[in-house]
This record gives C-alpha cells, sequence and structure tokens, in this order.
C-alpha cells in the first residue's frame, strides 16, 4: 500500500484526538445511565466490592445507637401503662416526710391528753383571714426600711438638728417565745396568737394556761409558717399585739371577744381528749369478725331448736 504523506498523517492523528477527548467527556453519562440499583436483601443495603464481597452497613457494623428492650410486666419489673397507674406505693419518700405521716397516724390512733389536744381547735377560716388581714398593718419595719431610718437621723444629727421622736415599743407585733411570754407575764399583752404546729410541742403548751391566768386573750391558728409571714421570718411559734391604732378599734374588740367565747372561757376545750381513731383495715377487720360472730349464733339458734 502507499504511505500516507505527512500531511495526510497530521490530519488523521488530529481526528483521533478529538475522539478521544469526545470520549472522555461522554463516558461519566454513560456510566450513570448504565448503573444499576443497589440490590436489597432483608430490607438492608447490601453493596457488592469489585471481587463481589458483601459490605457490611454502619449499622450491621456497630449496631443501633439504642438497643431493644421489650417490656417483661412481671412482679418486681416492668409497670403496666403509666398514665393509668397509681405509683404513690412504689415511691420511697424522704425520711422527714414518712416520719411526718407516721406522726400524724399516731396522734389519731393514740389517746391524746386536752393539753395537746387544744391545739387541733383552731381559728376558723373566715375569722383567721380576718384576723390576719387587721395584724398585716402592724407588721414591724424591714432590714432596709431600719437602714433608710437611722441614716436618715444621721444626716440630721450631722446638720444639728434633732431627731424626730421614736419608741421602740411602736404599734409592731412582738413575736418570739421568751418576748411573748415576758409581755404576757407583765400584762402588755393584748392580743396572743399561737401557732398549731410547733415541734416539739413543749415550746408552747403551756402558753394557753398562761394567757388564761392572766387572763390575756390567745387564739390558736393554723400555721407556723404564716406567722413567720407576718415578722418577715420562715416560722414563728407566737406572736403578741401590745397596741392597736384608733380606727381599727370595733374590729379588734371582735377579735378579742371571739377569742374569750372560743378559747379563754371554754372549758370543753380542756377537758376533751383527743385520737382513739381505729384505722380503715382494723374497721374492716372488726366488721368480718362481728359478721361472723352473728353467723355462729343464728347456727346455734337453729340447733337448739
Amino acid at each position: 500500500m502507499p504511505k500516507d504523506s505527512p500531511k495526510d498523517a497530521a490530519k488523521k492523528g488530529a481526528k483521533k484526538d478529538v475522539k478521544a477527548k469526545a470520549d472522555k467527556s461522554v463516558a461519566p453519562v454513560k456510566k450513570a445511565i448504565e448503573k444499576k440499583p443497589k440490590e436489597k436483601k432483608g430490607g438492608k443495603d447490601v453493596k457488592k466490592g469489585a471481587v463481589g464481597r458483601v459490605q457490611l452497613t454502619r449499622r450491621d457494623k456497630y449496631g443501633p445507637l439504642f438497643d431493644a428492650r421489650p417490656r417483661k410486666c412481671h412482679i418486681g419489673q416492668d409497670l403496666k401503662k403509666r398514665n393509668h397507674t397509681d405509683l404513690t406505693r412504689f415511691v420511697r419518700f424522704p425520711r422527714y416526710i414518712r416520719i411526718q405521716r407516721q406522726r400524724k397516724i399516731l396522734s389519731k390512733r393514740l389517746k391524746v391528753p386536752p393539753p395537746i389536744n387544744q391545739f387541733n381547735h383552731t381559728l376558723p377560716k373566715a375569722r383567721t383571714l380576718e384576723l390576719f388581714k387587721l395584724l398585716k398593718q402592724y407588721r414591724p419595719e424591714t432590714r432596709e426600711k431600719k437602714k433608710k431610718r437611722l441614716l436618715r437621723w444621721a444626716k440630721l444629727r450631722a446638720q444639728g438638728k434633732r431627731k424626730p421622736s421614736y419608741k421602740k415599743t411602736q404599734q409592731y407585733i412582738k413575736f418570739g417565745i421568751n418576748n411573748v411570754t415576758s409581755l404576757v407575764e407583765k400584762k402588755r399583752a393584748r392580743l396572743v396568737v399561737i401557732a398549731n404546729d410547733v415541734d416539739p410541742i413543749e415550746v408552747v403548751v403551756w402558753l394557753p394556761a398562761l394567757c388564761r391566768k392572766m387572763e390575756i386573750p390567745y387564739v390558736i391558728v393554723k400555721s407556723k409558717s404564716t406567722l413567720g409571714t407576718l415578722v418577715h421570718r420562715k416560722t414563728a411559734s407566737c406572736i403578741a399585739l401590745t397596741q392597736f391604732k384608733h380606727h381599727h378599734k370595733e374590729s379588734f374588740k371582735s377579735i378579742v371577744t371571739l377569742a374569750k367565747e372560743k378559747f379563754n372561757d371554754n372549758t370543753d376545750i380542756r377537758k376533751k381528749w383527743g385520737g382513739g381513731r381505729i384505722g380503715v383495715q382494723s374497721l374492716a377487720k372488726r366488721a368480718k369478725r362481728e359478721k361472723q360472730i352473728a353467723a355462729e349464733q343464728l347456727v346455734l339458734k337453729s340447733t337448739k331448736k
């Protein structure tokens, strides 16, 4: 065959280069079209390597994030439907709560002597609200107010002026068992308010008897924490009022008459014993026993006849 001239050889080489470039640009498109979808076995993605080995997925290799733990609703294990289950019997309450509950139950079951039982008789709710509404207007000054007052007096003193008259025994509530006791003994207290939940009760158990002896009206109210809010403290066992404003005379008089009627002159409170109440389970047992005895008596009567 005749050989190609150098010109023809150059033209053929250029054509081959163009064809090779075109093939390279089309190759990825062809691969994408020809690519087959992944095969699935048992609901999991399976990838095949060059040699045909099955490659494990991340889930197969490392396992799930949270393992499946089916519930076992046997004794001492999982509980059924929490929305419909009362879990209070399964809760381990703190020791102080358990002691509170046990003490309350014991005070119902055991016989309680009158001096302690009198603290179960408190002022009615409506009259208690009326009393606290009056006492709120006799709250002692806070630390911030006292600080401001002393600063004001210091400025007046620096200017050479006379400070205003201020009595320490102003129309404020007195609190603290020692302070209240001394006021009662000196007959300076006009009204004494005692909390019913003081612990230990021996702190205030003798105070009603002292108030009766000194002829000072007293009332027993619920919650030492409520008394504490009146004097800017967490709790207060008792408080006393020594003076009252002129425009509160009528409301104060009505509370005093109620106190004398309900507590000072009430002899039933001083004689009445508390407790001695039987529990639900004991009542059920007693009823069952009585039922059995009644059935046995019926059998005896029928045999005699």
